[in-house]
């Protein structure tokens, strides 16, 4: 089951936000929220509900002894748990994510193997994997509910695609919140922006990307066409992942949560360390806080700051995907990455703000050619279609009336892809309420937007073939 599917927006969704409301406290309303997520993730498979509660139970059992040998000043011990566990976390990931990448790996692909991925199981794996580090840092206590727990894994806000919580935040929300008419009403207006960026604009982009450039085609393309399709994967991957967050959040905030951000507007960064401050931040502070300064950071010589970035963008790019192409992809942002670093420590100035707006761009969407194309032969030849290498000229009239007919639609797709919109819609807001001295008229044209972008994102989804959120095989 999906945000963007009509059982969840017709029938899943309705039915637990009254259960819910008539709930009354928040002990119920936790037990609530648990069921409903767990039928939730059975939509993704049974088998796969069990080995998420087996998941929880193990690591909800190492949390305690954690717990318990912190408490007995015992720091070696409670160290021991914490690698066995991050150790089973890692096996399970291991095994279900990337058997097949292995085997195809040792054999040179003479050997096909493959296992269905589990809803959801490399945003909980670290979800898990971050609480038994907090509690063995002291930032929070060992939870002895093993319900709460597992609310915190399967909750299904974010089982699917994060933002990745850190357990500390989300256990006194647990305890304490409240589903006021003010929270409720900017979490619908949070979810019908995500659902409409979905199903109106990234599922579209994701169609022109392949009309122009289909991913299984990359030879025989003209110039245009290359740089037409990469560009609008560019604005799918991010309004499609972007979107879900939104949802996401917008449906904590109609019950009272507050979920930490995922995105802010990564197409506006004046470089690639602000780029990934901006883009996945639960994903990015995940890998700064549990790997990235164990290792030791940037306090170290030069040498070995380059192996710590080294090891935490080769894992960026292994946990993405299993396959030499994400390993590529997350190696290619660490020589990006290394550099603006050495500039740094050598006190070089910072690049022109423009200038360095467009080298990241550029930098950024490269990338995610090397992100779309698993196959290598492929990813060569989308490389060369570039520079007109294997294609078909420089542009065609079909490529060129393709374009002619969605360039309003471009135009505010890329738009979407920055503060545009937001800022307009600030602005309008500020100058009715000045004109008009009361906030009611902004209160009804919201209201009035919400329902014009529900019922204009059903009629997308009732016209068009269902499309998943790309984030959803990772």
């Amino acid at each position: 089951m999906a945000f963007s599917s009509m059982i969840f927006l017709c029938l899943f969704l309705p039915l637990f936000l009254l259960i819910y409301w008539r709930a009354g406290t928040i002990e119920r309303r936790n037990r609530v929220l648990l069921a409903f997520s767990l039928i939730f993730y059975v939509f993704g498979g049974v088998g796969y509900l069990i080995l998420l509660l087996i998941m929880t139970a193990v690591v909800w059992r190492i949390g305690l002894l954690i717990g318990e040998f912190k408490e007995e000043g015992d720091g070696r011990s409670a160290g021991m748990c914490l690698a066995a566990g991050t150790a089973i976390c890692l096996a399970v990931l291991g095994v279900f994510k990337y058997t097949g990448f292995f085997v195809s790996t040792f054999t040179l692909g003479k050997a096909a193997f493959s296992i269905a991925l589990p809803l959801g199981i490399s945003f909980y794996t670290f979800k898990l994997i971050s609480y038994m580090a907090d509690v063995r840092a002291g930032k929070c206590e060992a939870e002895s509910n093993y319900a709460n727990l597992l609310l915190y894994t399967s909750l299904f806000h974010q089982v699917s695609e994060g933002p990745i919580a850190r357990y500390p935040e989300m256990k006194s929300q647990f305890a304490r919140r409240k589903m006021t008419l003010v929270s409720f009403s900017n979490g619908i207006w949070r979810f019908s922006v995500g659902l409409a960026k979905k199903v109106i604009l990234a599922d579209h982009c994701g169609d022109l990307a392949e009309a122009f450039f289909p991913a299984a085609s990359a030879g025989n393309h003209t110039v245009l066409a290359v740089w037409l399709g990469s560009a609008f994967y560019m604005m799918q991957i991010y309004l499609d992942f972007s979107a879900y967050t939104d949802m996401a959040l917008g449906l904590g905030r109609m019950i009272g949560f507050r979920y930490p951000e995922n995105f802010n507007y990564p197409y506006i960064a004046a470089s690639v360390r602000d780029f990934w401050r901006r883009w996945h931040i639960t994903l990015s502070s995940f890998f700064r806080d549990y790997v990235y300064f164990p290792l030791g950071g940037s306090r170290c010589s030069v040498g070995r700051c380059a192996m710590n970035l080294l090891i935490v963008w080769a894992l960026t790019g292994l946990w993405h995907g299993a396959s030499w192409n994400f390993v590529l992809w997350g190696l290619y942002y660490f020589v990006f990455i290394f550099i603006e670093h050495m500039r740094k420590e050598r006190g070089a100035q910072p690049l022109p703000a423009v200038l360095g707006h467009v080298l990241t761009l550029l930098c950024v969407y490269f990338s995610w050619v090397l992100f779309r194309f698993t196959d290598f032969s492929q990813l060569g030849a989308a490389l060369g279609g570039f520079i007109g290498i294997g294609g078909s000229g420089i542009a065609g009239k079909e490529t060129v009336l393709l374009l002619r007919n969605n360039i309003f639609f471009t135009i505010y797709a890329a738009l979407a892809c920055t503060p545009f919109f937001v800022q307009a819609g600030k602005w309008v807001s500020t100058a009715i309420t000045r004109r008009r001295g009361s906030h009611r008229c902004v209160y009804f044209l919201k209201a009035a937007a919400v329902a014009a972008l529900l019922i204009i994102s059903i009629m997308a989804m009732t016209s068009s073939s269902y499309t998943p959120f790309l984030y959803n095989q990772f």
